[in-house]
């Protein structure tokens, strides 16, 4: 299977996940991350804003804030094909959404890469072994080579957005840690998983 293949295959998986299932398994898979080590030792988180069929991450950013930690999403420049960390202190105003449902920082103030210490990031399909399919911009494995970040990569997703073998090039960047509504995964340095926390809700 190629990489658009791969992706219809995961897109159709989450159309038929129900709003009313979307919204309960995204709250699962918020109180997972935020729980994390790696989301409680963090200063300086950076979230994504949702996409409409993506998990939602609006539960882990207010968490955020209420345990005093800065908050910073992606200023995507469509021209230039990049991505630049910006703060948010507000998830109603600041904001502008795009035709495909892209809310994008309309300003924000710039975060040196350097001060991330956990990036949350999107993506359609990830495997066991740290490899993380998007959306076909390659916006994140660009972002993902600056050599400024050390930051902590943990994918959000749902449990269908697991799959056996993710197609990868050279370019593609791997993840450190995957996290759905049903569990943790983490990845060692090899790409192979070295553990994982299971969910206790139900």
């Amino acid at each position: 299977m190629d990489k658009e293949q791969m992706r219809r295959m995961v897109q159709k998986r989450l159309v038929e996940i129900t709003p009313e299932q979307r919204v309960e398994r995204s709250k699962e898979a918020n109180l997972l991350l935020v729980s994390t080590p790696e989301f409680q030792n963090a200063s300086t988180i950076m979230m994504f804003l949702s996409l409409p069929r993506e998990i939602d991450t609006a539960e882990a950013i207010l968490r955020a804030w209420q345990m005093g930690k800065t908050v910073v999403v992606p200023k995507v420049s469509w021209q230039q094909r990049h991505m630049m960390p910006v703060k948010i202190s507000s998830l109603e105003t600041g904001l502008a959404t795009d035709q495909v449902g892209l809310r994008n920082p309309v300003n924000g103030t710039p975060i040196p890469f350097g001060e991330i210490d956990l990036v949350v990031t999107p993506g359609l399909a990830f495997d066991k072994e740290g490899n993380r399919l998007g959306r076909g911009g390659s916006y994140y494995d660009k972002f993902f080579q600056n050599k400024e970040l050390t930051a902590h990569r943990c994918a959000l997703a749902f449990e269908e957005q697991l799959v056996d073998k993710v197609p990868v090039t050279e370019m593609d960047q791997k993840i450190h840690s995957l996290v759905t509504d049903k569990h943790v995964l983490y990845f060692n340095r090899k790409g192979k998983p070295n553990g994982s926390l299971s969910s206790s809700i139900k």
